[in-house]
């Protein structure tokens, strides 16, 4: 107790990435980023309200999320649950296990298996591509 936050390497090497941030979402983060974090490539993506240097404390970061997922509509939702959302949005994308495994930095297929739920209506959409695949294979 009392240590505070420690900043540690990730668990395994596939952690340590770069990954594209989707075009969409790029005005919301340059906003975010112009208004709660300091210049520097040391400083905090979440500081804490009060003090730009210090890490954002859980509390606090549980109680905005509480508010936002009340607002929502979803009382049920968990935090894991906004990257186990964007990880099947990625796989519904058609992206491979592999690229998943590298988004994700998962070191394991079975990890990264977790988010390859079928996608309702990615059938038919299947089925569409291999007609699509076989009526160019008779030109």
């Amino acid at each position: 107790m009392g240590e505070g936050f420690k900043v540690t390497t990730p668990k395994s090497d596939a952690g340590v990435r770069d990954i594209s941030i989707p075009p969409h979402l790029i005005p919301a983060i340059e906003d975010h980023l112009h208004k709660h974090v300091n210049p520097g490539r040391e400083s905090l993506l979440f500081p804490s309200v009060n003090d730009p240097n210090r890490h954002l404390a859980p509390s606090a970061l549980y109680r905005m999320f509480y508010k936002a997922r009340k607002a929502a509509g979803r009382p049920d939702l968990r935090v894991h649950d906004l990257r186990h959302s964007g990880a099947v949005l990625a796989a519904s994308t058609g992206a491979t296990l592999a690229e998943l495994m590298q988004r994700l930095g998962h070191s394991t297929a079975g990890a990264a298996l977790r988010y390859q739920h079928a996608a309702k209506g990615r059938d038919r959409e299947i089925a569409a591509l291999l007609s699509k695949l076989a009526e160019n294979q008779e030109m």
